[in-house]
């Protein structure tokens, strides 16, 4: 009768991996919440869209891509391509993604039985005064798999969460390569602009040089008196002072655009202070609507990849309340002798299925389960802070953009008029209409209002880099 028992209950062992697997695959339990991606309440336009010098029409693709092309520099092209290859955060973002699949390779292993095979021979040789003094030999050779049963979906869960991983990791690359190329864009123009502003300062020291020659000789032939020459010295050696803080930040700009590049601090001066093309501001720049952000961001959509991760840690964690299932199961090869180990009746075999199932922890799996969902609830928040922060820095850059334009408009008229007012000051000095303090008033104003407008110039460059940066532009620079 105890035989017959055995029997079935073999039977019914070594029909469990077979239901288990229908239930498995069907896939029939899955606990924890299912992820659904957040609405979020977006605005139709932009506050700004009626702003001078962008439009809610579409952006081209090509243009969002490789925006740095619309500003025709070839100079500053070959430092993007040169930094996309080279740059270090490029690489640490690239070895975080290899990380994360490889992470997502151990959660889909989860998923199959373990196998493990063993060798064992010994020889061991009895006392004659403890035992019979013979000779025992044994030798054994097999295959054991044990094989937990994803019955209520935590493994699932778990690829669900790695898989989610890998992609917010695979957006962290895009982000960065985003932000790598604004910085070297702005880090170029910035090198650019200190430049310009020096040839500015040195052409000024020319002109108030010349000026305090010319008091000097005045004051030699008894027509200009000590006062005028010390304030044209004055004036000269006021803007010379200038001189030393622009060269400061040319050296801090090129040595940080060397280091994004991945190459030595001053890798890159003679190829900025070569260049002779200024960039070309586009006319108007297509900004789309604000609910482009969320497929053009990969901030936002990181942010959004890792909320669906932190989802199925919830399912994960729930898990653990309910039984669960490993089957185990062997197979190999005994015998008391080498020769005999391959023959038929050294063969054996086992097989078992396990149940276990936590009845008590003092409520540490219910509070596991509510510190995921309140992560979950983090990271949420954490997305729509995401959305917000990228609408505001597009209507920030948009507005920056727009008002950068109407000053350079009117610095370039008050310069203008700062010249003319220079040169009749100059000639009044002369036909004895007019003080000194005049003159040096003028040539101060030339050169403030000629520094302000380069540096204009080029912020309304700049305003454009960061236009298409909040947009998101530039990170299918690295490839899919």
């Amino acid at each position: 009768m105890k035989s017959i028992h055995d029997t079935r209950l073999k039977r019914i062992i070594s029909w469990l991996p077979v239901i288990f697997s229908i239930l498995l695959f069907n896939g029939c339990i899955k606990v924890g919440p299912d992820y659904i991606k957040p609405e979020l309440p977006l605005p139709q336009e932009w506050h700004n869209h009626a702003a001078d010098g962008v439009n809610c029409g579409s952006q081209a693709p090509q243009a969002q891509a490789a925006w740095w092309k619309t500003l025709e520099d070839p100079e500053l092209s070959g430092l993007m391509e040169r930094a996309v290859v080279r740059n270090i955060d490029i690489k640490k973002a690239t070895a975080r993604i290899r990380e994360a699949r490889a992470r997502r390779g151990i959660a889909t292993a989860g998923f199959f039985p373990t196998l493990d095979t063993t060798g064992v021979g010994s020889r061991s040789h009895a006392s004659e005064k403890l035992g019979n003094g013979t000779t025992t030999e044994l030798y054994t050779a097999g295959f054991d798999a044990t094989w937990e049963l994803d019955i209520f979906g935590g493994k699932r869960r778990e690829n669900e969460a790695a898989n989610a991983t890998l992609q917010a990791v695979r957006e962290d690359q895009r982000d960065v390569c985003v932000s790598l190329l604004a910085e070297v864009a702005l880090n170029y123009l910035d090198a650019r602009s200190y430049r310009d502003r020096l040839a500015v300062m040195t052409a000024n020291l020319k002109t108030q040089d010349e000026t305090l020659q010319l008091i000097t000789w005045l004051n030699q032939a008894g027509l200009s008196d000590e006062l005028a020459r010390e304030q044209a010295r004055s004036n000269l050696e006021t803007t010379r002072s200038q001189i030393p803080p622009i060269l400061t930040g040319f050296e801090a700009a090129a040595n940080r655009l060397s280091v994004l590049l991945g190459e030595p601090p001053g890798t890159l001066h003679g190829e900025i202070l070569t260049c002779k093309h200024m960039p070309v501001t586009p006319e108007s720049i297509a900004i789309g609507v604000p609910a482009d952000i969320l497929r053009q961001r990969p901030d936002v959509r990181k942010a959004e990849r890792y909320l669906m991760a932190q989802t199925a840690k919830i399912g994960i964690a729930t898990a653990e309340l309910y039984p669960k299932l490993t089957l185990n199961g062997s197979i190999g090869l005994e015998a008391l002798s080498l020769g005999n180990l391959f023959s038929a009746d050294s063969r054996t075999n086992s097989r078992a299925a396990l149940i276990s199932w936590r009845l008590f922890d003092a409520g540490a799996i219910r509070g596991n389960i509510e510190i995921q969902s309140a992560l979950k609830e983090q990271y949420l928040l954490d997305y729509e802070a995401t959305v917000l922060s990228a609408m505001e820095e597009v209507e920030n850059a948009m507005k920056a953009f727009s008002e950068e334009q109407n000053r350079k408009k009117s610095l370039s008229a008050a310069t203008q008029a700062a010249r003319n007012s220079s040169e009749m000051a100059q000639n009044n000095y002369q036909a004895g209409l007019s003080d000194f303090n005049t003159v040096l008033d003028a040539e101060r104003a030339v050169l403030v209002l000629q520094d302000q407008l380069v540096q204009s110039e080029w912020a309304v460059v700049m305003n454009v880099v960061r236009i298409y940066k909040s947009l998101g532009g530039g990170w299918t620079a690295i490839g899919p």
